[in-house]
C-alpha cells in the first residue's frame, strides 16, 4: 500500500493519498487549505489517478479545497450527513477567532456529494475502507480503517485522535460525552499495532496511545472541565 501524506494551509491539517501501489487508483483524505498543488505533484509523481475524496468531519481546515479537487478531477466527496452542512456554510462550524480569520468566505459543495454512514465499508481504488461514526469533535465525524497488504491496519483517525491529545470538543456539534463513548468503543478496541495517520501532527499507534495518551491511559475522566480544556487538540 502507498500512502503519501502532508500538511496544509494554515492550520496544518494532514491531508493523505492512499493508494494500493504507485501506478494505480487512489483516494485522498481532507485536502484542506492550500492542498491542491502538493496533492497535484503527489500524483505526478506516483502516476496515480483519484476516485473519490474522503472526508473525515466537516471542518474547514479539512475541507477548504474539497470542492476544487472533486470537481477538477471529476470524482465525488463522501462525507457523514451530520457534517455536509459545513461544506456549504463553514463558518457555522468554526470557533469564533477562526471564523474571523477566513472573515466572509464562500464555499460550495462539489458537483457530487455521497454520504457514508456507521459501519460502511467503502470499495475505492482497490481498497477497502470501513468507516466508524466517531462524534465528539464535530457530530459527524469519522475515522477510516484500512488493512496493509502486510497484514497490519491503519486508522485515519482526523480530529479524534492525535499523537498524545484528543480533538477539542468545544466548538459547534462538540461534546465530551460523545467523544468518550467514540474512544471507549471504536478507538480503544483497536490492536496496539494499528498504526494511527491523524488529522494534524505526526503519526502513533493505538499501543503507544493506551500506553502514554493522557486521554486513554485508563479512560480518565473526560467530562472534567479541565480534561476537556487540556483536550483541545490541534484543529480549529
Amino acid at each position: 500500500m502507498l500512502v503519501v501524506g502532508f500538511p496544509t494551509g494554515a492550520f496544518q491539517a494532514n491531508c493523505f493519498v492512499v493508494a494500493p501501489a504507485e501506478g494505480a487508483q487512489c483516494v485522498i483524505i481532507d485536502p484542506g487549505q492550500e492542498a491542491e498543488e502538493p496533492l497535484a505533484a503527489a500524483l505526478r509523481k506516483h502516476r496515480l489517478s483519484p476516485v473519490a475524496v474522503l472526508l473525515t468531519h466537516g471542518h474547514l481546515d479539512h475541507t477548504f479545497s474539497v470542492a476544487p479537487v472533486c470537481d477538477g478531477n471529476d470524482v465525488p466527496a463522501w462525507i457523514h450527513p451530520e457534517d455536509r452542512y459545513m461544506l456549504s456554510d463553514p463558518l457555522r462550524g468554526l470557533s469564533a477567532e477562526s471564523a474571523a480569520f477566513f472573515g466572509g468566505l464562500r464555499m460550495r459543495e462539489p458537483r457530487e456529494v455521497k454520504e457514508m454512514t456507521d459501519g460502511a465499508e467503502l470499495d475505492l481504488a482497490g481498497l477497502l475502507m470501513t468507516v466508524d461514526h466517531t462524534p465528539g469533535h464535530t457530530l459527524g465525524s469519522v475515522t477510516f480503517r484500512s488493512a496493509t497488504d502486510e497484514g497490519g491496519q491503519l486508522l485515519f483517525s482526523g480530529d479524534t485522535l492525535f499523537a498524545g491529545s484528543i480533538g477539542r470538543t468545544d466548538l459547534p456539534g462538540g461534546s465530551m460525552a460523545d467523544m468518550t463513548k467514540s474512544l471507549r468503543t471504536k478507538v480503544l478496541p483497536l490492536a496496539d499495532d494499528t498504526v494511527v495517520l491523524p488529522g494534524h501532527g505526526p503519526a502513533s499507534t493505538i499501543g503507544r496511545e493506551r500506553a502514554s495518551n493522557p486521554f486513554l491511559t485508563g479512560m480518565i475522566d473526560l467530562t472534567d472541565p479541565a480534561s476537556a480544556h487540556r483536550g483541545r487538540g490541534r484543529g480549529i
